[in-house]
């Protein structure tokens, strides 16, 4: 009897999105200030726009920059508390990691990147924490040598 070989259903995450207040707002914020790729900006329909980011060293991660409005997602009542939501800091989240977190907390903190914590050595790592211009909160990590 020959040993079947497992082959994994699910390889990878391409894409993930991050509900933005506004995707203009949103493209400078993650573009000009945390330095990402644009991989896509395209209209969808009528109010619609799908738009893209990478981080440099991942590109074939592709960061959505999804608007919170009325439509195929949300009805307006739930669009209103998903905006309420994220605007709070209470709904999105994220890790990104970096070589030098100092250099790079400086760097953007100069760019008026809104940090809610410095850089602080945790028994798990060495992190900041900071907020996009919507309100979406993100560690920012020093990867680990090795």
């Amino acid at each position: 009897m020959q040993a079947k070989t497992y082959i994994p259903m699910i390889t990878k995450l391409n894409h993930v999105s991050v509900f933005v207040l506004d995707q203009d707002s949103a493209y400078n914020f993650y573009v000009n200030k945390l330095g990402f790729n644009l991989h896509t900006d395209a209209a969808m329909g009528p109010g619609m726009r799908w738009l893209t980011v990478c981080p440099p060293e991942q590109p074939d991660l592709e960061i959505s920059l999804m608007a919170i409005n009325a439509g195929m997602m949300f009805n307006e009542e739930s669009a209103a508390q998903m905006r309420a939501l994220v605007s709070a800091g209470t709904f999105g989240f994220g890790v990104f990691e970096c070589k030098d977190l100092q250099a790079t907390y400086e760097e953007l903190k100069a760019k008026g990147v809104e940090f809610t914590k410095e850089p602080t050595r945790e028994f798990y790592g060495y992190e900041a924490l900071f907020k996009d211009d919507s309100g979406n909160w993100f560690s920012l990590a020093e990867a680990k040598a090795g």
